[in-house]
Parts: C-alpha cells; structure tokens; sequence
C-alpha cells in the first residue's frame, strides 16, 4: 500500500483543508455562507500555513534552520503589491499614494510589464530563485551550516528590510504600498471576490502539502533525510549533497514567495515591517510548535498560533509577546518536538493503559 493513504493523520487535516476550500467556494453561491470577515482571516492563515510548510520543508527535512524566510515571503508580497498597484493604475487612472510622495509623474521604468499579474509572477520567481541559488550556492558550497547559517539567514532579511524602509526605492518606502482596488478587473473588496481569495489560498495549501508529502515519500525524500542525518556519509558514497540542499533550499523559498503572494491582496498592504527579523524567527515558532518534521505540524502549528494571535489582537494586545514566549519556552523544555510530542505522549499512554488490563488476571 502506498504509505501517503496509510498515514490518517496527514489525510485527515489534508481531508480538513479541502473540506474548508469547498466550503470557500460554497460561499461564493450562497448567500448564508461564510462572511466576508472570517473568509479573509481564513485565506491569512492559509498563507501563513504555506510560510510555515516551505520552512519545514528544509529545517524539518533537511536540518538546515533559516531564520530570514521572511526575505523570500516578502519578494512574493512585493511583486504582486506592485501587480495590483499598476493594474489598480490602468483600470482606474487614480496614481498610487507613495508616487505623488515622492513627487513623480509616473512609475519607475522597473515597474514595466507588473500590469500582467503573468509578469508579476515571473518576476517574483525569477528574483527569489536568483537570491536563493546564489545565497545558497555560496552557503551550501563553503559548507556553511548549523547556528551560522541562522545567522547569516537573519543578517540578510534585515538588510533587505533597511533597504525597503528607503524611499527613493520605488517600493512604498517606510509606508510601504496600500490602495489596492481591484484585481482581475475585479473589486479586491467585494465580497465574492474576497472568499475567492481566500478559497484560492487554501487550494494552494492542499496543493502544496501533497506535492510535498509525495516528494518526501520518492527517492528525492529519502536522500533528504540521509544528508540530514548523516551527510558525510552520503557524500562518502557519491552522491552530490551540494546540489540536493540548493534544489530543496530553493523549492522552500518559492513555496515562501507564493504564501507571500496570497497574503498581501488579502490583508490589503505591504510594508517593510514583513521584513523584521521577529516575523522570520516567529515562522521558525510556528513550526518549532507544530513539530518539525512533520507537515501537518507546520500547518497545525501556524493555524494554533496565528489564530490566537488574531483573536489577542482584539481581546489583549499587551499579553501575546508573553504567550508566545511561554509557549516557546513549553516547547524547548516540556515538548521538543511541538504538538507531535503531545500526541505521541497520549497514544503511549493510552496503549500502555490497555496493556496493564490486558496483564490483569482475571478475576475468578
């Protein structure tokens, strides 16, 4: 049998995303179906589970810790806030607000051709494969990894954030860009074009999680594992780990520019602040919750915690830096391997429980 239909907890969550991308797309026709409002936060947190997944994808598989996906998450973010901002331009005349700010008359000439969302997304997979590969090329080729690579990971996303936060970069400056009005021709704000939005995200989420567990179960899978655990080895016996670790480094940072493109039509804005060191170690967070490793502890962990996140937002802004930061100090002591850790600690209990009755005599 194949191992992808024998694993149910990876087919019920699966099951779960497909079941809430119909629902989705039920809402579209009915008028009883879901808001506007819970649509979007549920086509946010979708994004947010792709963010987590292509991080688990090469600190779970691979072992290699990135603390600066925000940097590729951002590039897809861009790209398409740039689509929306030329085709909002053509539809409507109306000039974006970060133009007559810095008093030009028309966009900068690197902003020819994002009127085709086509381009747009090219464009954002054409630069995040160019700073990847030669990021990765360079780190992987010195055999740069471990702590240092965190390091040099979270150094470069926080370069690319003071370079965003310069005005004359023709990408929104400080205020980033805003005042997105429609897409596809469409309204961005009407409420069918919203819950689409959101289905589309969460079909890419059911998407990307079973091209990835197939990936994962095939030939390519296991050599990940085997130059997680032992990649001296597997260079000893003729295999190129240098290639492995840059096509599977590059594959996480076009899953993270993709969750980027989802996520910024529906939150409505793009500022460097997605650059922030804190957003790149907060992912690491979700996956480290969820349990690394595991892909549907990527996608548990980044739903659990951003879900609570909105909902303290509203109830009690001031308490979630400390929720979080006792949640990570629960995990790193009490469970290292997030969630996976808590249910593997029930079902060992509960098969040791039958075991004990099982072992008890019969009463004559």
């Amino acid at each position: 049998m194949n191992p992808l239909w024998s694993d149910r907890p990876f087919l019920i969550v699966f099951a779960a995303v497909l079941a809430v991308a119909l629902l989705l797309c039920a809402s579209i026709a009915l008028p009883s179906g879901l808001s506007p409002y819970l649509a979007n936060a549920i086509g946010q947190l979708a994004a947010f589970a792709l963010l987590a997944l292509s991080l688990d994808l090469i600190w779970g598989y691979l072992g290699i810790l990135s603390l600066g996906h925000g940097l590729f998450f951002s590039i897809g973010g861009y790209a398409v806030a740039m689509y929306l901002l030329k085709h909002s331009f053509e539809v409507t005349g109306k000039v974006p607000d970060f133009v007559q700010f810095m008093g030009w008359k028309t966009f900068p000439f690197y902003w020819a051709g994002f009127g085709s969302f086509l381009y747009a997304t090219l464009a954002a997979a054409a630069v995040t494969l160019l700073v990847s590969g030669l990021f990765g090329y360079v780190s992987f080729r010195s055999r740069v990894g471990g702590v240092y690579f965190s390091i040099i990971t979270q150094a470069l996303v926080y370069v690319a954030m003071l370079l965003m936060f310069r005005n004359d970069t023709g990408f929104g400056g400080n205020n980033g860009m805003t005042g997105f009005t429609v897409v596809f021709g469409w309204p961005i704000g009407q409420k069918d074009v919203v819950i689409a939005m959101a289905a589309g995200s969460v079909l890419v989420l059911a998407v990307a999680m079973l091209g990835c567990r197939l990936l994962l179960e095939s030939r390519f899978g296991v050599l990940m594992i085997a130059t997680r655990d032992d990649e001296t080895r597997l260079r000893t016996l003729g295999y190129d780990t240098l290639l492995l670790k840059l096509i599977v480094w590059c594959l996480s940072a076009l899953l993270a520019a993709l969750a980027g493109m989802l996520y910024v039509p529906q939150v409505g804005i793009i500022n460097p602040r997605l650059l922030a060191p804190d957003l790149s170690l907060e992912i690491a967070v979700w996956v480290a919750i969820g349990g690394r490793g595991h892909l549907i502890g990527a996608v548990i962990g980044a739903l659990l915690v951003n879900t609570i996140k909105f909902w303290l937002s509203a109830a009690a802004p001031e308490a979630w830096p400390f929720i979080l930061s006792g949640l990570v100090v629960l995990v790193a002591f009490v469970f290292p391997n997030g969630l996976i850790d808590l249910a593997k600690f029930r079902l060992h209990r509960t098969l040791l429980s039958r075991q004990r009755l099982s072992e008890t005599p019969e009463l004559r």
